[in-house]
C-alpha cells in the first residue's frame, strides 16, 4: 500500500546488468536494504566514468535533492468521490485532486507506458498567476545555506551571483521531479507538450534534454497568444507568443507508428466553377532535377518566360493538359499549380513551428469560451484556448482509447477539448486531469492587483453555485457544464448517445492501512485490539476497490458496475477482470456465485471472515470452480 521505490527499481535494473555490483546496507531503522557498490560498478564501466572531470552538465542548488524527492515512495492513496463525479461507473476519464507529484507516483504502476500524449501548462515562474504557487524565488537565507555560500565561520567563499540562481532553481526542481515521473507514463510512441513563456523556455529545454534525451527533441512551437497589438512599455518587445516545446518518448517508435496531420488551411475558392471543387494555387516551382533537363515555358498569349525551368517536363504538359496550370496577370504571369480541397483534406497538412492566432485560437477567445460556459467574465486568468490543445491532440495521432495526460489541469481546457475532439470523429479518446485544490480564498491574500479581480470573479461564481472556492472545482464544473453543452447543441448527431462526457473523481489521502508498523519494544498490551482491524474506520468499500487497482497496478478508468447479491455489495470492474467483496459476513452462496464468473481477480476483505476455516473455504472453492482466478484478502 505504498507507492513505487524509484530508487530500489532502479537498483533492479543495475543489479539485472552487473549483478557483482550488487551489495546490501543498513537503512535509517537498521534493516538491511539492496544497495550498490559504486566503486565496483566504476571498475565494470571502466573509462566511461565521468569523476570530477569537465563534461556538458546542467545544474542548479537542489537538483540532486529533487531527484531523491521524485525516487521516494509515499504512502498514500487516491480515493474516489462518486457524488462529484458523472457517469462514475461508464466513464473512462478521471479527474484527480491533489499534489501531482504525488498523484504521479501512485500512477506509476496502473499507467506505466501507457499515456500517449502529455500536455502540461505549468506555472511561468512569474509571480504574478494565482492559479498556481507561480514564484519560486527561495528565501536568500535559504539559498545561502543550500549553496554552501558561507563557511563554518559565516566568511564568504566565493562571490555570489545571487538573483539569478534563487529566482530559478526551486523552478527547475518543481518541474525536474515531476517530467521524471511523467516520462515513466508515456508510451514508446508517446509525446508530451510543454507550454511556457520566456522566463523559463531555456532552462526547460534544457532539463528536457536530459530526462527525455536530445535526439527525441521534436519542435519548439511558438505560438500567437493574442490577436491584438501589446502596448507592454517595461519591455522593448511586447509579448504576443508562447513557447510550446515538444519531446517523444522514442522518435524512433513515433515515425514509425506515424505522426497525425493539423487541420487544412488556405484561401480556397472556385471562381471558374471546376468540377473538382474549391481550389487555391501555389507557384510552379522551379526546383531540381537530377536529370539536368531544362525546359521553357510559354505563356498562353505567346509570352516565352526568361527561367530556365526545372523539374519533371512531362508532368507539368499533364498539368496543363488538364487544366491544372494557371498564368494569373491576363495570361502573361508566371504558372500557378491548382491543388483542390479535397486532395488536402485526404492528405492532411503537416504541422509547422509557427501557430497562428486564427487558426489555434488565443487568450481572449478562451476567456470568452469559459464566460458562454460559466455566464461571468474573467473566472480564471489566461486559459488556453481548445483550439490549440486540438491541434496539439491531432499532430501527435492519438488515437481510439488513448490516455491524454494534463497534471497542471487549470481550467480544465485539456478535457473539454477531448470531448469536443471526440465529437467530431466519434473516438473515444480519455482524459486524465491532475489538479491540487488551491484555496482561492488564500491565493487573494498574496495576488497582486491585477489578479485580484478574477480571483474574486471566481470565488462568487463558485460559492453561488454552491462550490468550495477552489481552482479544482472550477476546473471539475467548466467539464460538466462543457458536456452538458455539447450533448444539448448535437442532440440530433448520430451516435451522440456514446459520447463519454463524465469522468470519475478521485482524491489523493493517506493510505487505507493502519499504520501497524512497529519496533518489538514499542508494543504495548491495550494496542493488541486497535491491531485487530487493519483498515481505517473512515474507508469506504470504493476507497479500498481503488486502493487495491492501485496496488494491482489496474487502471483506475476501467468500466466499474456496482451490484447487490444475497445482501452484500458486489465490484465488478472491465466486466470481470476483478471482482472485490468487502462485506462483512460473505456467504459461502456468494463466494460461489463471484467463483462461477470466474473473474481474473478476486478481492475479499479480512473481516468478510468469520474465522480462518471459512477463509480456507474461500480457497477451496475457486480451486474447484475458477482455479485461474488470482484470490487475495486485505
Amino acid at each position: 500500500m505504498e507507492s513505487v521505490d524509484m530508487t530500489q527499481t532502479n537498483i533492479e535494473r543495475i543489479g539485472n546488468l552487473f549483478p557483482n555490483v550488487i551489495s546490501e546496507a543498513k537503512d535509517e531503522n537498521g534493516v538491511l536494504k539492496k544497495a550498490i557498490n559504486f566503486t565496483l560498478l566504476k571498475q565494470e564501466l571502466s573509462d566511461d566514468v565521468i569523476d570530477g572531470e569537465e563534461c556538458y552538465d546542467f545544474t542548479w542548488v537542489g537538483k540532486k535533492a529533487s531527484i531523491v524527492e521524485g525516487n521516494t515512495p509515499i504512502r498514500k492513496t487516491l480515493r474516489p468521490n462518486k457524488d462529484e463525479s458523472k457517469n462514475f461507473e461508464t466513464t473512462g476519464n478521471l479527474y484527480i485532486e491533489g499534489d501531482n507529484l504525488d498523484v504521479l507516483k501512485l500512477l506509476q504502476e496502473s499507467y506505466l507506458n501507457s499515456v500517449k500524449m502529455i500536455y502540461i501548462d505549468p506555472p511561468y515562474n512569474t509571480g504574478n498567476d494565482f492559479i498556481y504557487n507561480d514564484s519560486f524565488i527561495m528565501d536568500k537565507g535559504d539559498y545561502d545555506d543550500r549553496i554552501g555560500l558561507f563557511d563554518e565561520q559565516e566568511n564568504r567563499l566565493f562571490k555570489n551571483a545571487e538573483t539569478n540562481g534563487r529566482f530559478h532553481s526551486d523552478w527547475c526542481s518543481m518541474i525536474y521531479t515531476r517530467l521524471k515521473l511523467a516520462h515513466k507514463l508515456l508510451k514508446d510512441d508517446g509525446v508530451i507538450f510543454i507550454n511556457i513563456d520566456d522566463n523559463e523556455v531555456h532552462n526547460l529545454r534544457k532539463i528536457c534534454d536530459e530526462i527525455f534525451g536530445e535526439s527525441n527533441f521534436e519542435g519548439h512551437i511558438h505560438w500567437r497568444r493574442r490577436h491584438n497589438q501589446p502596448n507592454d512599455k517595461t519591455k522593448m518587445i511586447g509579448l504576443v507568443a508562447e513557447h510550446i516545446i515538444c519531446y517523444a518518448k522514442s522518435s524512433l517508435t513515433l515515425k514509425k507508428s506515424g505522426v497525425g496531420k493539423i487541420d487544412l488551411t488556405g484561401d480556397f475558392s472556385n471562381p471558374d466553377n471546376d468540377p473538382l471543387g474549391d481550389w487555391a494555387s501555389k507557384p510552379w516551382k522551379v526546383g531540381s532535377d537530377q536529370s539536368g533537363s531544362r525546359y521553357t515555358i510559354t505563356t498562353p498569349n505567346g509570352k516565352i518566360l526568361d527561367e530556365e525551368w526545372m523539374g519533371e517536363e512531362n508532368t507539368y504538359k499533364q498539368l496543363l493538359d488538364n487544366g491544372r496550370i494557371l498564368f494569373p496577370k491576363g495570361g502573361n504571369g508566371m504558372p500557378r499549380k491548382k491543388y483542390y480541397r479535397i486532395e488536402r483534406e485526404e492528405e492532411g497538412q503537416c504541422a509547422t513551428n509557427w501557430w497562428s492566432h486564427d487558426q489555434f485560437g488565443h487568450n481572449q477567445g478562451a476567456n470568452d469560451c469559459l464566460t458562454s460556459l460559466f455566464g461571468v467574465k474573467n473566472a480564471f486568468s489566461n486559459p488556453k484556448p481548445i483550439e490549440l490543445i486540438r491541434g496539439l491532440i491531432q499532430i501527435a495521432n492519438v488515437k481510439d482509447n488513448d490516455y491524454i495526460l494534463d497534471f497542471f489541469s487549470g481550467s480544465g481546457t485539456t478535457a473539454h477539448a477531448v470531448l469536443e475532439i471526440n465529437l467530431e470523429d466519434s473516438l473515444n479518446r480519455k482524459f486524465i486531469a491532475i489538479q491540487c485544490k488551491e484555496n482561492l480564498k488564500q491565493s487573494l491574500r498574496h495576488a497582486s492587483s491585477d489578479a485580484k479581480k478574477t480571483i474574486e470573479t471566481a470565488i462568487e461564481f463558485l460559492e453561488s453555485n454552491n462550490l468550495e472556492p477552489n481552482v479544482a472545482e472550477l476546473g471539475k464544473e467548466r467539464i460538466r457544464r462543457a458536456g452538458e453543452k455539447i450533448m444539448k447543441d448535437n442532440a440530433d448527431k448520430a451516435g451522440i448517445d456514446k459520447l463519454d462526457i463524465g469522468f470519475r473523481v478521485l482524491k489523493v489521502d493517506s493510505t487505507n492501512m493502519n499504520d501497524v508498523y512497529y519496533a518489538a519494544n514499542e508494543y504495548k498490551q491495550d494496542m493488541l485490539l486497535s491491531l485487530e482491524a487493519n483498515i481505517k474506520d473512515d474507508r469506504t468499500d470504493l476507497d479500498l476497490l481503488y486502493g487495491v487497482l492501485l496496488d494491482w497496478g489496474l487502471p483506475l478508468s476501467l468500466d466499474h458496475k456496482i451490484e447487490q447479491l444475497d445482501g452484500v455489495t458486489l465490484h465488478t470492474v472491465d466486466q470481470g477482470s476483478l471482482v472485490a467483496c468487502f462485506s462483512e459476513n460473505v456467504s459461502e452462496q456468494v463466494v460461489r456465485e463471484i467463483a462461477k464468473r470466474q473473474p481474473l481477480r478476486v478481492v475479499f476483505r479480512d473481516s468478510s471472515f468469520a474465522n480462518s476455516p471459512d477463509k480456507i473455504n474461500v480457497e477451496e472453492i475457486f480451486k474447484i470452480l475458477s482455479p485461474n482466478t488470482s484470490v487475495k484478502v486485505i
